[in-house]
């Protein structure tokens, strides 16, 4: 069997000439058999420690590979195609056991660690998801709906949890470490940020994201939930259109300061 003919790295790419050619696009790969999963359809714990460790040496390899002068000047939909292209062949460098839906899934979570905040993306664009509270990075919890959940998504380690945070907390011009081991912020969709690390926090990183909702509720949607009645609502209507003073209490979770904006 010939050798592989290694290619031309891509524009993006640090030149590595020791890197085996692409024989066939990803969607034509065999990515070999699905993981067995738990009975709930979902992954077992050991497999998703697998998939961070996975997704941790793709990661790396990818950093390894990028050329960031160039990649500054593409198009972002053009730096996505070409870093699901070249995971896909990390991917089967590593000849990792999965179908092409799960190398996807991989993908994703790459590009989520690269441009986004790691684990935290698809709650983030979750719009049912209202707060994010992760106590250290082996326990993340959601409120949806205005109940408290506790969800399977886990950080690496300590580290991995701290890099998100610095990531997000430096994006608004702040800095977090031993000397400033806590910060308030607000992320560019006005979601509030809580941060809290060692020596204030004994057992690791902690965050917490309130995120609110983009679109205002209307007095037909507080009828439909029952919030308040039709005579309450138009109380309201008269308070607004007089202008005049008032007073809103409510518990933490009740977005107080959404409705006086």
């Amino acid at each position: 069997m010939a050798d592989p003919v290694a290619r031309n790295p891509l524009p993006w790419e640090q030149p590595n000439p020791d890197l085996p050619a692409t024989t066939r696009p990803p969607s034509q790969r065999n990515g070999g058999p699905a993981e067995p999963l738990a009975a709930d359809g979902s992954l077992t714990g050991d497999q998703q420690h697998e998939r961070a460790l996975l997704r941790g040496r793709i990661h790396r390899k990818l950093l390894e590979r990028l050329n960031l002068a160039n990649l500054e000047k593409m198009e972002r939909e053009a730096v996505h195609e070409a870093i699901r292209r070249v995971t896909h062949e990390l991917l089967t460098q590593e000849k990792a056991p999965l179908n092409f839906e799960e190398r996807e899934d991989v993908v994703a979570q790459v590009l989520d660690e690269i441009f986004g905040l790691g684990p935290l993306e698809p709650l983030m664009k979750d719009p049912q998801v209202s707060d994010i509270l992760v106590n250290t990075w082996k326990n993340v919890f959601i409120e949806r709906h205005g109940k408290l959940e506790h969800t399977d998504i886990r950080f690496q380690d300590d580290r991995h949890l701290l890099q998100v945070i610095d990531r997000i907390v430096s994006g608004v011009g702040r800095r977090i470490d031993d000397s400033s081991p806590m910060v308030d912020a607000r992320l560019a969709d006005g979601s509030r940020v809580n941060a809290i690390i060692k020596p204030l926090s004994l057992d690791g990183p902690h965050l917490s994201i309130r995120k609110f909702r983009r679109d205002a509720l209307r007095g037909e949607d507080l009828l439909r939930t029952e919030s308040l009645n039709e005579p309450m609502l138009e109380i309201l209507k008269g308070v607004v259109r007089a202008r005049l003073n008032v007073l809103i209490s409510g518990g933490i979770n009740v977005s107080v300061d959404r409705v006086e904006q």
